[in-house]
Formats: C-alpha cells, structure tokens, sequence
C-alpha cells in the first residue's frame, strides 16, 4: 500500500510554492499519496507540482487509517491547526517555518529539501510532547471538550471589568483570583502567551503545567507550576465578556458559573526533529539568548 502524506500549509505565505517545489517531488517520486486541503493548489501549480498528483480533501482523510506523515509548511500556528487535524489521529509531524519565529516549525525552510531527506532516510528523531485536555462545563451538563498542545486561555473581552474566578488544583483551593484572565499551558505552550505573562519556560519532557494570571488585581500572585497528574478547575465567578480560547484558534463565550475543568489528555502529539536540534540550542537560536 502507497504510504501517505498529509499537506498542511499557511497559504497565503508568499515562500509556499518555492518550499513545495523543495519539498513534495521527493515524496512523490518514492510513489507517496499526498492529500492536502482546496487552499493549496494555487501555490501547487505555481510550484510546477504534477497536475492531479494533489489529493484535494477539506477535511484530510478523517475516515481513513492515520497518514504516515503530516507536512506542516508555515508556522506554529499552522502547526497546531494540524496537530488538531492529523496529530491527534497517531500521524507524526515535521514542520518547516516559513517564518521568522517557530519554536515548533523548528526547520527553516532554507534547510528544506535537506530536511525532507533526513525523514526519508530515517534519521529524524521523535519528540513526544504532552497535551492538555479542556472541557466546558455549564449547569451540569458538558458543553465542549478538546485537547490543546499549547494552552487554555481564559480571558475578558476589550471592555470587560476584571474577572473573578476561583481556582481548585486538585482537591486543594487554590483561593479566589482578580485578573483580566488566566493561562494554563503545556510545556510545550510555555513559550507562547504564557511566556509573555511572565510564565518560566519548561522544557517539552516534563509532565507539568502553567498556571500564570494575566495582569493579577494583586502584584505577588505569580505563575505556578503544579503536575500534570493534578486536575485543575477554574470556576467564574463574575465576568461581564469572557471568552475561553484553546491553543489560540477555537473559541467560546463562558458565562458566570461555568466551570473549565483541564486534566492530563490520554494523547500525545509526535513532532520530528533533525539531529542535534536540542531544545536549549533552539532557545538560543529563537530568543537570542548570550546576544549582546
């Protein structure tokens, strides 16, 4: 059977079609299957890519079997949209950023068609990152759940007074908090928003999260790091305009009285990173660490 690959892309990057021209032939000349979402064929044919070598499928082969691959080409936001899409199914992923930043669309695309080879070769090492599983909860009864690799943000809209909610870990009481909202990151996440709170960065092997308030009523509530094993709930209080955001991307209005309760999700998300791309080497390449 064809081994297959999944297409994920920021289209509207204008180095798509030059990374897909670096990137694709080597797949389809092995015979790989590639299905990518209806936004990729424009920069497909700038690229050259053979005519109807492009499996067009807007939601990715959900009923079929997990892919071999997912391609992510754009940046970390891309890359979450397909963790949601493919990661989660058991399909690895190997992103390349056609950005500036990517902490995890780690490969710069002038290393492209070079990294594509190192997966083909199979020298590409498996980086197993743990996932945050959210649900809201509203009268009893279970509105939405999903699993985020980043972070669960609670938050006031624009205009909003100051949130009051309360936080349990566990079955301890964590007390009552005024803040313009919270952030529960992954390790993974804790160099996204949660970082930019003043949140510690945690390297992707630990099994912990980050709790870190946004603009705290009071100056000493500071991020903390509690288990991953110790769910956590975050019960509102008050709020005239709250919104609860997973991973930046999905949206919902919470209301007083609903409760967000977050625990350890059961899956886990397979990135693939070249050899010696070590996390502290991608901090000081990313946040310029010993730059003067």
């Amino acid at each position: 059977m064809p081994q297959r690959l999944i297409l994920v892309a920021k289209v509207k990057s204008p180095h798509l079609a030059e990374t897909l021209r670096e990137t694709v032939p080597a797949f389809l000349d092995q015979g790989w299957i590639v299905t990518g979402e209806p936004g990729l064929t424009e920069a497909w044919d700038l690229a050259g890519l053979p005519t109807g070598s492009l499996r067009v499928d807007a939601e990715l082969g959900p009923q079929e079997p997990p892919a071999d691959l997912c391609l992510v080409l754009g940046g970390d936001g891309t890359l979450l949209y397909a963790a949601r899409r493919a990661g989660l199914r058991g399909t690895p992923i190997l992103g390349i950023n056609l950005g500036s930043l990517g902490f995890l669309t780690a490969h710069p695309r002038s290393e492209a068609r070079e990294t594509v080879e190192a997966f083909l070769a199979g020298t590409l090492v498996p980086d197993r990152r743990s996932m945050l599983e959210a649900e809201l909860w509203r009268d009893g009864r279970l509105l939405t759940r999903h699993t985020v690799l980043n972070d669960v943000v609670l938050a006031k809209g624009a205009l909003a007074r100051i949130m009051d909610f309360h936080l349990t870990v566990g079955d301890q009481d964590a007390g009552p908090i005024k803040a313009d909202g919270l952030i529960v990151s992954t390790p993974t996440g804790s160099t996204a928003y949660s970082l930019s709170a003043g949140g510690p960065i945690l390297h992707p092997s630990l099994e912990a999260f980050v709790v870190s308030p946004i603009c705290p009523h009071t100056l000493t509530l500071r991020p903390t790091v509690v288990p991953a094993r110790i769910p956590i709930t975050i019960s509102l209080d008050d709020a005239e305009d709250a919104h609860l955001t997973l991973d930046g991307q999905v949206g919902h209005r919470v209301l007083p009285g609903d409760r967000v309760c977050l625990h350890m999700a059961k899956a886990t998300i397979t990135l693939l990173q070249r050899q010696g791309l070590d996390f502290f080497g991608l901090l000081q390449q990313k946040l310029h660490w010993g730059d003067r």
